[in-house]
């Protein structure tokens, strides 16, 4: 099967894609918070991690796929003690659903303001 490529129009360089579904396999990139202007949304990192999750969901949609599809998580904040409020932002938005994640502490984002960046990996039926 062909790897598809889905792009969300936050692109800013040809090689970055969004999301990349390869057979059953979904890839989406480094997500956060930011609205299509560049803007970050969210007070802090709960709500930062509840804005890029709708995100996620969207990506994991376009390749035909649902939050419950999600196997791994990749998380980077800017601020470990967040991981409290991060982790029960996330159960709330996977609505008690298990995945494999980390969390890593990380000095700063690509954009001042921002808390919180998501990676994640999907596992569909064909």
């Amino acid at each position: 099967m062909a790897k598809q490529l889905f792009r969300d129009g936050t692109e800013v360089v040809g090689f970055y894609v969004r999301t990349v579904k390869n057979g059953p396999f979904v890839f989406i990139s480094g997500t956060t918070s930011l609205d299509s202007k560049g803007r970050v949304q969210g007070k802090d990192a709960a709500e930062q991690t509840v804005v890029t999750m709708k995100k996620i969901d969207a990506a994991l949609k376009s390749a035909g796929a649902r939050l419950g599809d999600l196997v791994r998580l990749t998380i980077f904040v800017t601020d470990i003690r967040d991981m409290g409020p991060i982790s029960k932002a996330l159960d709330r938005v996977l609505k008690g659903a298990a995945v494999s994640a980390t969390m890593v502490g990380v000095s700063q984002l690509a954009v001042p303001g921002l808390q919180v960046e998501i990676e994640a990996t999907a596992i569909t039926a064909r």
